[in-house]
């Protein structure tokens, strides 16, 4: 970790404190009592069977219990993290583009450098556990997956379109995001009705993640008016502009769902884990999805990983317990199982990133994410990124429903990140 990223989380750690310390109250009321060990995570974050499996594996020393936090996980984590330790489990997931957050506290987490991390981090990806380093060189997160991104799409409405079906071939004809708006233009003329993505802001943040920067710098300057944001945003704008978007909401599920079970969207960008969200989503779908690199390749974006809080019961044995739930081989199973990549190299040949993929028409899946995990890279997350990132990925959407024009909405982007970043102590 170099230099100007300590400078930065050390000016950072006083806002971080407050932020955690702040919340008061006695926190969500999730205690770790009675020779139990309690699992924080997200609805999606783990593979249930893992999960399942480690809790019997683990039966004859303690009662583990995974426990799914609805909501802004974040936000209850911080306030647990606050409040009694009576409260605080034992061991916390934290997806990867929150961790920054963190890292100016990392004294609410034990070092899993001498609990046995430093042994198995040969058999990971070097750059996700730099991730999770601190400027004390405290390690607060053993990785539980990464997330490398591509481009999913339907056959079906591909081939009505006239557009190539099969994954290589559509890799070649849209590899770039420019032939990317040409084909929802191609797809819109075909099949009124149909559009290419759900919405511009899911673009904004695979391309912004594609960068070598985000809109914080290493020397803690605000850079969220520089070329590479306003490239990221035009592209993402582009999709609003020519009508290719859907405009669905985030938060519209719903809609989501209606659209991906009527044929509606063309197409979808995201990590691995997005192919297990539309085998949810729209199960009826099935052999006719596909994925392949496109020209969303190559981020970074999800991926979480597991700590173990302070002030949690038995850290000795939450390590044990995590080193066996994020294992290369139990990682391999969460790809399987919930769609989770895995942070493991040694995993991309094991027979469980072979299996073909019967929704996605028999593809193997594991090699399109995992030639786009080779590309991905390193990138300086300040602490305040992700929170300045939501500013622009709201501006966007304001654009998208049409509630200002494109100029005011990143006019407005730029400001209001600006000042959110001055507040959280950024230059």
């Amino acid at each position: 970790m170099s230099m100007s990223r300590r400078r930065v989380l050390r000016a950072a750690a006083g806002l971080a404190t407050a932020s955690i310390t702040g919340c008061g109250g006695d926190g969500p009321g999730i205690a770790t009592g009675g020779g139990e060990t309690v699992l924080w995570y997200w609805p999606g974050g783990l593979s249930g069977a893992v999960l399942s499996d480690a809790v019997t594996h683990f039966a004859a020393r303690t009662t583990l219990r995974p426990t799914p936090i609805d909501g802004d996980y974040r936000a209850r984590l911080a306030e647990v993290l606050a409040g009694p330790p009576t409260a605080v489990p034992s061991i916390a997931g934290i997806r990867s583009e929150e961790i920054a957050a963190f890292l100016p506290r990392a004294d609410l987490f034990a070092d899993l450098r001498p609990l046995g991390a430093e042994e198995v981090a040969g058999q990971y990806v070097p750059w996700k556990w730099q991730q999770a380093s601190a400027p004390d060189n405290r390690l607060i997160g053993f990785p539980a997956g990464i997330g490398p991104t591509a481009m999913y799409y339907r056959t079906d409405v591909f081939e009505r379109a006239g557009l190539p079906v099969e994954p290589t071939e559509v890799a070649d004809a849209i590899g770039t995001w420019n032939d990317y708006v040409e084909a929802g233009l191609q797809i819109g003329r075909a099949l009124p009705g149909t559009r290419l993505l759900r919405n511009a802001q899911e673009l904004f943040v695979i391309v912004v993640h594609q960068g070598a920067k985000r809109f914080i710098d290493e020397a803690n300057h605000f850079v969220g008016d520089g070329t590479h944001v306003r490239a990221a945003w035009e592209t993402a704008a582009r999709l609003v502009g020519t009508g290719v978007s859907a405009g669905i909401p985030a938060a519209d599920d719903a809609r989501w769902r209606t659209a991906l079970r009527d044929g509606t969207l063309a197409t979808e960008l995201g990590a691995a884990w997005r192919g297990h969200d539309l085998k949810t989503a729209a199960p009826g779908a099935s052999g006719r999805w596909r994925v392949t690199s496109g020209p969303a390749a190559g981020a970074d974006y999800g991926g979480a990983f597991l700590s173990l809080p302070v002030n949690g019961r038995d850290p000795a044995l939450a390590y044990e317990i995590v080193a066996w739930l994020l294992s290369p081989e139990n990682q391999a199973r969460a790809f399987t199982d919930a769609g989770l990549f895995p942070a493991s190299p040694a995993t991309y040949t094991m027979a469980a990133l072979r299996e073909p993929d019967p929704y996605f028409g028999g593809q193997l899946t594991g090699e399109v994410f995992g030639a786009s995990a080779e590309r991905a890279r390193l990138v300086y997350e300040a602490p305040a990124d992700v929170d300045v990132q939501r500013v622009y990925v709201r501006q966007l959407g304001a654009y998208e429903r049409g509630d200002k024009t494109e100029t005011e909405a990143w006019r407005d982007a730029v400001a209001e990140g600006r000042r959110l970043a001055t507040s959280l102590g950024v230059n």
